[in-house]
């Protein structure tokens, strides 16, 4: 490339040797920024969501090419964020699309010291074993005075940020039901 269409190239000789006198316009774009599309108009469709995150509810548009989601943007059309997302929210597509995100079921035995790949069911009927034991272990029927408690505080749940309202919602019914008492959510976690 000679030195002449070099200077041609220049931003700052467009600038002054086109009508975008400011720099705000064709002046400043690369033949590389030319051939750039973005990622949205690529993808096959867009669908509405709510953000994971806090319980503010803000709107996104998850933009999915195949069955892969390849952009999340804010939703304009939501009468709560208005197109805007916090930092959590706009990074949300790690949380499917993200390199360390484990996808199977992991299990290390007692006093083990690695971990194994388990059966999606299996796990479930781990965990339901184990929580209907540690009910009947700990329940709390009455106090000493004979006040029904119909408790258990052998369980707790603290719930995290990439859970949905509607999910935590469930969660806290359901340990309410079994008769848990310790159930919170901390949307910073």
């Amino acid at each position: 490339m000679s030195i002449r269409t070099r200077v041609r190239q220049w931003p700052v000789l467009r600038q002054f040797t086109t009508a975008d006198h400011l720099g705000r316009g064709t002046a400043v774009r690369s033949a590389h920024t030319e051939e750039l599309t973005p990622r949205t108009r690529t993808a096959d469709r867009m669908v509405q969501s709510v953000c994971p995150y806090c319980a503010v509810g803000c709107g996104q548009r998850v933009y999915v090419k195949g069955e892969r989601v390849i952009q999340i943007e804010g939703d304009p059309d939501s009468p709560i964020s208005r197109g805007r997302l916090c930092p959590k929210g706009s990074a949300s597509e790690q949380l499917v699309n993200g390199p360390g995100r484990v996808t199977t079921v992991k299990y290390r035995r007692p006093f083990g010291t690695d971990w194994e790949d388990l059966p999606l069911e299996r796990a479930m009927e781990m965990i339901a074993d184990r929580v209907l034991d540690t009910r009947a272990r700990t329940w709390e029927d009455a106090d000493d005075e004979g006040n029904p408690l119909h408790r258990t505080l052998g369980i707790a749940s603290l719930g995290g940020a990439t859970l949905d309202n509607e999910e935590n919602y469930l969660i806290k019914k359901l340990f309410t039901a079994i008769g848990v008492v310790q159930v919170e959510n901390q949307a910073r976690i």
